[in-house]
């Protein structure tokens, strides 16, 4: 395998090799402590413009499942039809794989979709420096350090760069509630949620004005990026928030731009919550859940004006993992309760805005 070079903006300088495409690659370095699920968080579209950093040593030990496609039209076993992330960087790949649903090699699937990959770099350390000095712009260089610029992902709109760009209709049906689905970077797992409940989806661009259409609730999805580069969808959803009659969801990004649309504020996280172990407590309750999360911003509590309340808090750092309207059917959640990869705790929550309907 060839030799790489991993630099972050710091100066810190880390040599491994290449088991992916070899080209020159740029982004923000973070990192992500989940022990299985690198097809799922590859194929995730909020990793976009990320190097994302396994902390769990062995990868590719299991391959890779096929990318079929499977009912609606939705992957069969990815989160989307391509890789998002920059790259990939980890401990010790596994040149050997084994697995039921094994289609080829973590090698073999990366340099198909031209990701860079890199192994034998000493991920433990490399995550002790992103957590105490925070996540930061890195590059992977293969002959020179002067071979590609850094660059900061996050004063990029990702989000329009992951988006579809028409309307897409799953599971239609005029007897069946219809629910808008803004599209900031969509995991197919959570399409799928919809779908199960029996509900129409109308997929739509993140910038496109849904309000013309006729539809029973408003999904807000997860994406990628600083969720201050989305304007044209907070004006969006403040449009649809003149129906307080209207039942309205988000995951992630979405729990981000649902509280930008009520007034609230952003800020960026020092690293990041990218697991499938965070733990948080829905407020007012002692109930606690073990979430998948993947996100590098949060609302800022204090910011939420008299209308809105935290719904969960996280039990680590005590940062918002979802807010609520008091009066109207608005609500959402910064983890993944679609979980998949991850922990299936939250799945309720699906069921509750359905019931909404």
């Amino acid at each position: 395998m060839k030799n790489v070079t991993l630099l972050l903006e710091d100066g810190t300088r880390m040599h491994g090799y290449s088991f992916g495409h070899e080209s020159p690659v740029a982004g923000e370095v973070v990192f992500n402590t989940a022990m299985v699920g690198y097809t799922e968080s590859l194929t995730d579209p909020s990793y976009a413009g990320q190097l994302m950093t396994l902390t769990y040593p062995l990868i590719g030990n299991y391959g890779v499942p096929s990318s079929d496609m499977g009912p609606n039209n939705l992957p069969l076993f990815m989160e989307s039809e391509k890789i998002h992330a920059e790259a990939i960087i980890v401990s010790d790949y596994s040149e050997q794989y084994n697995h039921w649903n094994a289609k080829k090699s973590l090698a073999a699937w990366l340099k198909e979709e031209k990701v860079v990959g890199i192994t034998g770099i000493d991920t433990r350390e490399l995550t002790k420096i992103l957590r105490e000095k925070g996540s930061m712009k890195g590059k992977i260089v293969f002959e020179n350090d002067d071979e590609i610029d850094f660059i900061d992902p996050n004063l990029i709109n990702q989000v329009a760069k992951v988006s579809c760009t028409e309307v897409i209709r799953y599971n239609e049906g005029a007897d069946k509630k219809k629910v808008v689905l803004m599209d900031c970077g969509v995991k197919s797992n959570i399409i799928r949620c919809l779908i199960k409940r029996d509900v129409e989806v109308i997929r739509v661009p993140w910038d496109y004005d849904f309000n013309g259409l006729e539809y029973d609730g408003l999904f807000i999805s997860n994406g990628p990026g600083d969720p201050d580069t989305c304007e044209q969808a907070v004006v969006n959803i403040r449009k649809a928030m003149t129906d307080e009659t209207l039942p309205i969801f988000g995951i992630c990004m979405g729990n981000q731009l649902l509280s930008k649309a009520g007034g609230a504020k952003i800020y960026k996280l020092k690293y990041g919550h990218r697991s499938h172990n965070q733990p948080v407590r829905q407020v007012g309750t002692n109930r606690c859940f073990i979430t998948s999360q993947n996100h590098g911003f949060a609302v800022d509590n204090d910011t939420l004006s008299a209308d809105w309340e935290p719904l969960f808090i996280n039990m680590n750092d005590q940062s918002n993992e979802g807010i609520k309207h008091v009066r109207n059917p608005w609500m959402s959640a910064q983890f993944h309760p679609e979980a998949s990869s991850g922990p299936v705790d939250t799945d309720f929550l699906f069921d509750d805005f359905v019931a909404l309907l």
